[in-house]
């Protein structure tokens, strides 16, 4: 093995963030062909492959992830020279539920930024298991226990799932009182075939004879459907309280609690800028902890 490049460990530091070739190019402002000759000088002086093609993209292999780490502690110490001032810097990139996003996490990261003008951090919504790569990822956050390799999984926090309708609804339909007569009515929630996430699918038990109204794959979509009148809404406490034309029915018969956790690698906890937004989300998520529980 002889010593590599400097250029061609920045090269694949923005390629494992990525996870394309193209997106890394436009980043450091090269071309496709570029980023390609230096990985490939790169695997050449440390004797072996750094990256392979995946589903999500191009992963870093064991040898990769080893020279990212070293490319990635190079780099912030080289951002800290040019801070007098301490304050972070650089891209961290994140995946979470649409909702927690919103909510939890944007709010948290504009008070971070306020005091880090120059980190920016980036907000990939889904709703999904915990990846087994994640692949241009620094960290996720997902609903209910992930079972991940090569990454640490921590428990945020717990929120509530309850049953809610518009007081326009109610006034029309009228208001059920009992499971049974919830039933009747029709449901706002997620598209049965398409949710990829057991812990979310568990609440559908609860009213195992409901139909459902509307359907979709995002939970904005749910609250707002709800609110307009198109059903019964199974939603988080902590949006659909937000709303005062929001009304939630039977609170001690339908509460589903569900968990929310961080999935991180321990390599990407080191750099500062990764380590001070996971931070940032934990206040945030504890801070919280009355609306997202529905008290």
């Amino acid at each position: 093995m002889t010593v590599p490049n400097a250029q061609d460990l920045v090269v694949l530091l923005a390629v494992a963030q990525s996870g394309r070739f193209t997106t890394a190019a436009e980043s450091l402002g090269l071309n496709h062909t570029t980023v390609s000759r230096r990985i490939a000088a790169l695997e050449k002086a440390l004797g072996g492959r750094v990256v392979s093609r995946g589903s999500g993209g191009w992963e870093l292999t064991d040898l990769g992830r080893r020279a990212a780490d070293a490319a990635a502690t190079v780099a912030e110490a080289v951002a800290r020279l040019g801070d007098d001032d301490g304050a972070l810097s650089g891209v961290v990139r994140m995946s979470a539920t649409d909702g927690f996003s919103a909510l939890i996490a944007a709010p948290a990261f504009a008070r971070l930024r306020a005091a880090n003008p120059r980190l920016r951090i980036e907000i990939i919504t889904a709703t999904r298991r915990a990846s087994q790569t994640r692949t241009g990822l620094d960290f996720e956050v997902v609903v209910g226990e992930p079972q991940v390799h090569r990454a640490e999984a921590e428990r945020l926090g717990t929120y509530v799932l309850g049953l809610y309708a518009s007081r326009d609804y109610l006034a029309a339909h009228g208001t059920p009182g009992t499971l049974e007569e919830v039933m009747e009515h029709q449901l706002v929630y997620f598209i049965d075939s398409m949710l990829q996430v057991d812990s979310l699918d568990a609440p559908r038990r609860l009213l195992p004879s409901m139909r459902d109204a509307l359907s979709s794959t995002n939970v904005f979509v749910h609250v707002e459907a709800t609110r307009a009148g198109a059903g019964l809404g199974l939603l988080p406490c902590f949006m659909a309280d937000r709303h005062a034309d929001l009304v939630r029915l039977l609170p001690s018969g339908v509460a589903e609690e569900l968990d929310y956790w961080l999935v991180v690698r321990a390599d990407a906890l080191r750099q500062p800028a990764v380590a001070a937004v996971v931070g940032a989300l934990r206040h945030a998520t504890a801070a919280m902890e009355p609306q997202l529980l529905g008290r």
